[in-house]
């Protein structure tokens, strides 16, 4: 048609209509309003919808393509701000030439007709139109549109120019891309571009899916996780058994104010979990439960302030005991030695080490480090040790070894048998709330030796100061540091100690009676 309206000029910023296709538009600017207005003046309320070359503010025509939409004036909303337009393309239009008028621009414009095909019954033809339908189908629902609603859509395009043109509306390209499709009128020549937006639009939603895919399934396992522990804590309330759950959190809280090693913080994380999965009331729970409550229970990481005054420490010494004078002042050149070590800059150790001492820095630290009493029952060995805890602000433990004959009374039990529990040294630790105390090794001359192993020689590991930074009970599994114990030992008889042992203490005689 050549027929030839004359409309006021509504310009588009990043957007381009099509002919069949409502689009809302946001107006703001004074001019466009003034357009907006002119158009409502009119019976069938046509405007001349138009894309801007660049995103200028002052409108021009040199900044406006020549080929529109001729559009109608569906709705519109007024606000403080501007209006809110509903635009029904009704179709192409191209501007003869452009004139200001009013405040606005106005456009005389000629009506474009579609070119169609020149066989619309070519097979070619006919594959492309179907081949555009099914793609423009598929990329609606791949856009999350309900199938029935999108048939309905497509139903109502039914020739292909139009189909072209409703697929276009919704294309998510570039807006000079979107103008090109709107310039094109030969009907093939824009379904096939529109057939090559489309699938490329499926594939990079296609990708994107497979993005999402990975993404959740790298998450997905730390999100499962959580929803079966938010399922879990639902049943068991509806079981009434929200204790059990609590009592986890609890647990793990309570390892999370712990400096675990690491080796103990992956075996906790791992009974943590099968507690989790276990029966409440099951053998394997009550198990793991005790274990975990053991465990939170030690000294990982809590050390007794230790101040060691040597004047105060012969006081206590003297209040606490009477008479015992050589007892006392081997105790306090004990205590002295150990004060200067802890003082002494460590390259200076070694220098005197090298100078004139025999043997090498290890033989050293190792040499005199173990206090052993040796005398008959009742002579003040215990009492002893009690004040030297107290002259060092430690705390203190004692644990009697006399007629042990098993190995587990020192290095505890394995947690595969029934009733198993960690071994003396552990359970003193544990007692003691700290990893520094003053540790009484009572009767270590009444050690027995059975099938079941030898209880003096898992004491060697204890008292030497080379391997007791890791010492292994067997019921906790993991190494725990004794390294900062100060262990003292008793005896009766020194012919009753097993040699190697007798090698780690520096005897200490309590006269008899006589």
């Amino acid at each position: 048609m050549s027929e030839r309206l004359t409309l006021p000029v509504l310009p588009l910023r990043d957007v381009v209509l099509f002919p069949g296709v409502s689009t809302p538009i946001g107006a703001g600017r004074p001019s466009t309003l003034r357009a907006i207005e002119a158009a409502l003046k009119t019976d069938a309320h046509l405007i001349f919808a138009v894309s801007q070359r660049e995103n200028a503010d002052h409108v021009t025509p040199g900044v406006l393509y020549t080929t529109g939409t001729i559009a109608k004036i569906s709705q519109i909303q007024r606000g403080l701000g501007g209006v809110q337009l509903l635009l029904h393309g009704e179709g192409r239009g191209t501007a003869v030439h452009y004139t200001e008028t009013g405040g606005h621009l106005e456009a005389v414009v000629r009506e474009v007709e579609d070119l169609p095909p020149i066989n619309p019954d070519d097979p070619a033809f006919v594959a492309l139109h179907r081949e555009a339908r099914e793609r423009a189908a598929e990329l609606g629902q791949k856009s999350g549109l309900p199938e029935e609603v999108v048939r309905q859509v497509l139903e109502g395009a039914s020739q292909p120019g139009r189909l072209a043109d409703l697929v276009a509306g919704y294309l998510e390209i570039r807006p000079a891309e979107r103008q090109a499709l709107l310039e094109t009128l030969a009907v093939e020549d824009r379904l096939r571009r529109v057939l090559v937006h489309a699938q490329r639009q499926i594939g990079v939603l296609d990708a994107q899916e497979q993005i999402k895919s990975q993404v959740q399934e790298e998450l997905g396992e730390r999100q499962r996780e959580m929803f079966l522990r938010e399922q879990m804590k639902a049943i068991r309330k509806e079981l009434g058994e929200e204790d059990e759950g609590s009592e986890v959190e609890e647990l793990r809280k309570r390892f999370a104010d712990l400096d675990l090693p690491e080796a103990a913080k992956k075996e906790v994380d791992r009974e943590l979990e099968r507690l989790e999965r276990a029966n409440r009331d099951s053998m394997e729970a009550q198990v793991i439960r005790t274990y975990l409550e053991t465990m939170a229970e030690l000294p990982w990481n809590k050390r007794a302030e230790e101040s060691l005054d040597l004047k105060r420490a012969a006081e206590i010494l003297e209040q606490d005991h009477h008479g015992l004078k050589d007892v006392k002042d081997q105790v306090l050149e004990f205590l002295a030695v150990r004060q200067l070590r802890q003082r002494a800059p460590r390259g200076d150790e070694g220098a005197g080490a090298g100078a004139g001492a025999r043997g090498n820095e290890d033989d050293k630290q190792k040499k005199g480090s173990i206090l052993l009493f040796v005398g008959p029952p009742g002579v003040g060995k215990t009492s002893i040790a009690k004040s030297i805890a107290r002259a060092m602000g430690r705390p203190y433990v004692r644990i009697s070894l006399g007629g042990a004959r098993d190995e587990a009374d020192v290095r505890g039990h394995r947690r595969t048998y029934v009733g198993a529990m960690p071994g003396r040294i552990v359970q003193g630790m544990k007692q003691a709330g700290a990893k520094n105390p003053v540790f009484l090794l009572d009767e270590v001359d009444k050690l027995g030796v059975s099938f079941q192993g030898d209880p003096a020689a898992a004491l060697l590991e204890v008292l030497d100061p080379a391997q007791n930074d890791s010492f292994t009970d067997h019921y906790l599994g993991v190494p725990f540091d004794l390294s900062e114990v100060l262990f003292i030992a008793t005896a009766n008889f020194l012919q009753s100690i097993p040699g190697p042992l007798l090698d780690r203490l520096e005897t200490v005689n309590f006269a008899g009676y006589t």
